[in-house]
C-alpha cells in the first residue's frame, strides 16, 4: 500500500477521533453548565447544601461559606477529578431554635448516618443532571450537524452518544477513585474559620475577653482623665452638660461589657452608635450574640442609625424593627423617611440611615448617599441646625451641615476634618474582620514573631471610641479620642489617646442657648418642629408634644438588587474608594 493509500485510509480515523474529541468537551461543558443552572441541593436536619461541578480538573472539594472557606483537596490517581464546590447554609430554622435556647451548637454536627445519606443522595442526583446535560448538549450540536448534512444523522447520533459516554466515565471514574477518605491530601480553612479551628473556645469567650479588656481601658481611662487634668486643665473644669460616648462598625461582636465599663466610669449622657451593628443584615444575629441586652445593659440613651451591614437587602428594615424594641435605644429614622429630633440636656441630634445593604451590588454608591444627603437637607429646611448629625457613609456625611459636628462611621479608622467627625471601629471591625488572610505583611510577620499569639490580628484597624462633651453653652468643650488593640487575644495594648480642644472643631459658640442636665432626654418628629416653628417663627426650641406626628419622607427610587456576593474594594460614582 502506497503512501497516499495509507493517508486516505488514516485521515478519516483521526477526523472521527477529533469530531469525538470535541464532543467529549462540549459535552463535559454542558454537564457543569447543567450543574450550575440547576445545582444539585441535598441537606441534613440542620444544614443544606447546593452542589455543582466546576468546570476545573482539580480534584478539590471547595465549601465557601460568609466567615471563611473549607476546602479539601485530595490526590490525584491516573487523571485529576473535576472540582465540586458547595455552597453550605444553615438551615433558616436552626437560628430561632438556638435563640430559644432549645438547640446547642454542639447539637448541629450531623451524624455520619446522616451526612452519608445526605451525600449519596447528592451524587446520585449530580450524576443524572451531568448526563442529562452532556447528552443534550452533544445531541443539539449533532442534530445541528444533521440539518446541514442529513446523510450523516446516524453517524452523529453513535458520535454523540459515545462522547456522553466518554464525559460520564472518564470524570466519573477519575471521581470515584479519587473522592475518598484516604486519598485526602489536605484539609484548609481559611478567615474566621481557621481561627475558629484553631481556637475553639474563643467565640464562647468573647464576653469574657471584653471584661477582661474591660479593666485595662478603665485604667488607661483614668490615665486618660489625669494627665488631662494636668496638661490641659480648662478642657476638664468646664462644667459638662452633655457627654456622649461614640462608637461605630461593631459588626455583631458583642463588647458591650466593656461598652458598660466605659459609660459608668465617664459619667456617659448617651451613646452614640453610628451604624454597622451587625455583619449580615439579619436581626437574628444579634440575639444569638447577646448585643440587644448589651445595649439595654448600659443604662443609658442608645442613639442609632443603620450601616450598610444592618440590612439584608432593599428596603429592610428588620433591624430598626429590633432595634425599637430595646427599651433605651432612640433611632433617628426608625423606618424610611421618617426623621426624629433627639435633645440630650438641650444639645440636640438629627440623622439619616444607609440605604445601603449587606452584598449588594451598585454602580453608583456616590450618587445613592448624594440623594440621601439632598433629601435630608430638604426636609430639615426651616428647622435650625441640629447640633450633631449622625449618618454612617462619610460621603453622605460630608454633604449635610451641623451645628457643632457631623458624625459617620463605615470606614473602620478615625478621622477628623474640620466639623466632620470619622468614628472608627469600636471592636477593630468585628471578629470577621479582625483577622487577615495569609501571607502577612512584613509589619505583621514581625509583630507575629514578638507575640505569636496575637498573629493574624488585623493591621490598621485598631479598637477605637470617642468620648465628645457639650458645655453648659451647647458647644462643643472637647474630643476625647481613645485607640487600643489585641483585646480579641486577651491581652489589650495601649496605642494612643488625644485630647481635641472643641473650640478646633466648633469656632462658634452658639447664641441665648444653654445646656444642663436638667433638660434631660425628649424626642420629636421633625414635621412636628417645623410646623410648631411655623405657628411662631419667633420660637426656635419647642417642647415636645405627646402627640408628636413623624414625618414621611418621599422614598427614594432604588433598584432592587437581588441578595449576590458581595464586592470589597468597589469604588462610588465619584471615585470614592469603599471599604467593606
Amino acid at each position: 500500500m502506497g503512501i497516499r493509500e495509507r493517508i486516505a485510509t488514516v485521515v478519516p480515523g483521526l477526523r472521527r477521533i477529533g469530531v469525538v474529541a470535541l464532543l467529549l468537551v462540549l459535552a463535559y461543558t454542558g454537564g457543569v453548565a447543567t450543574t450550575h443552572l440547576w445545582p444539585v441541593h441535598t441537606q441534613t436536619r440542620y444544614f443544606s447544601a447546593d452542589i455543582s461541578v466546576q468546570p476545573r480538573l482539580s480534584s478539590t472539594v471547595l465549601l465557601p461559606t460568609v466567615v471563611g472557606d473549607m476546602t479539601v483537596s485530595f490526590t490525584r490517581q491516573v487523571l485529576p477529578a473535576p472540582g465540586l464546590e458547595a455552597q453550605v447554609q444553615v438551615r433558616e430554622e436552626v437560628t430561632d431554635l438556638l435563640r430559644r435556647g432549645q438547640l446547642r451548637s454542639s447539637d448541629l454536627e450531623p451524624t455520619p448516618g446522616e451526612l452519608r445519606d445526605a451525600i449519596d443522595a447528592g451524587v446520585a442526583e449530580l450524576a443524572w443532571k451531568f448526563a442529562a446535560g452532556a447528552l443534550l448538549t452533544t445531541a443539539l450540536v449533532m442534530l445541528a450537524y444533521a440539518a446541514a448534512r442529513p446523510t450523516h444523522l446516524a453517524r452523529g447520533l453513535i458520535a454523540s452518544v459515545v462522547a456522553t459516554a466518554l464525559a460520564m466515565i472518564v470524570p466519573g471514574a477519575a471521581a470515584y477513585l479519587t473522592y475518598r477518605t484516604d486519598r485526602v491530601a489536605e484539609f484548609r480553612t481559611t478567615s474566621l474559620l481557621s481561627l475558629a479551628t484553631d481556637n475553639s473556645d474563643l467565640l464562647a469567650g468573647l464576653d469574657r475577653k471584653a471584661d477582661q479588656g474591660a479593666v485595662y481601658v478603665t485604667n488607661l481611662l483614668a490615665l486618660s482623665t489625669a494627665m488631662r487634668q494636668e496638661f490641659s486643665p480648662d478642657a476638664t473644669e468646664q462644667p459638662a452638660a452633655a457627654r456622649f460616648l461614640l462608637v461605630s462598625d461593631i459588626h455583631g461582636m458583642n463588647q458591650y461589657p466593656l461598652m458598660r465599663e466605659i459609660v459608668q466610669t465617664q459619667d456617659i449622657d448617651a451613646v452614640i452608635d453610628a451604624g454597622d451593628l451587625l455583619n449580615f443584615g439579619r436581626e437574628d444575629e444579634g440575639d444569638l450574640t447577646g448585643i440587644y441586652e448589651g445595649i439595654e445593659s448600659l443604662g443609658v440613651p442608645y442613639i442609632y442609625v443603620r450601616g450598610n451591614h444592618d440590612g439584608a437587602q432593599a428596603r429592610d428594615e428588620g433591624v430598626l424593627e429590633r432595634m425599637a424594641q430595646v427599651t433605651n435605644v432612640l433611632l433617628v429614622e426608625p423606618t424610611e423617611g421618617e426623621l426624629q429630633q433627639i435633645s440630650v440636656n438641650g444639645v440636640t441630634i438629627t440623622g439619616f440611615n444607609d440605604t445601603r445593604y449587606f452584598n449588594q451590588r451598585s454602580g453608583d454608591y456616590g450618587g445613592d448617599q448624594t440623594a440621601l444627603a439632598q433629601r435630608f437637607r430638604e426636609a430639615t429646611a426651616g428647622l435650625p441646625l441640629s447640633d450633631i448629625v449622625l449618618t454612617h457613609q462619610p460621603y453622605a456625611a460630608d454633604r449635610v451641615s451641623a451645628r457643632a459636628v457631623t458624625i459617620n462611621g463605615h470606614m473602620h479608622s478615625r478621622d477628623l476634618t474640620g466639623q466632620h467627625l470619622q468614628v472608627g471601629s469600636f471592636t477593630g471591625g468585628g471578629l470577621v474582620n479582625q483577622f487577615r488572610l495569609p501571607p502577612l505583611t512584613e509589619q505583621a510577620q514581625e509583630a507575629a514573631e514578638e507575640d505569636p499569639e496575637t498573629a493574624g490580628e488585623l493591621e490598621g484597624h485598631p479598637y477605637s471610641f470617642d468620648i465628645l462633651s457639650f458645655g453648659e453653652d451647647c458647644a462643643i468643650s472637647s474630643l476625647t479620642r481613645y485607640s487600643y488593640r489585641n483585646l480579641v487575644s486577651g491581652r489589650p495594648q495601649f496605642d494612643d489617646v488625644s485630647l481635641i480642644n472643641g473650640r478646633s472643631i466648633q469656632p462658634q459658640v452658639p447664641q441665648d442657648r444653654s445646656c444642663s442636665t436638667d433638660l434631660g432626654v425628649s424626642v420629636q418628629a421633625v414635621e412636628q418642629l417645623l410646623q410648631d416653628a411655623e405657628a411662631d417663627p419667633t420660637e426656635v426650641e419647642v417642647t415636645p408634644p405627646d402627640d408628636a406626628v413623624v414625618t414621611t419622607l418621599p422614598p427614594l427610587d432604588l433598584p432592587e438588587i437581588e441578595d449576590g456576593p458581595g464586592a470589597v474594594g468597589s469604588t462610588d460614582g465619584a471615585g470614592v474608594t469603599e471599604e467593606p
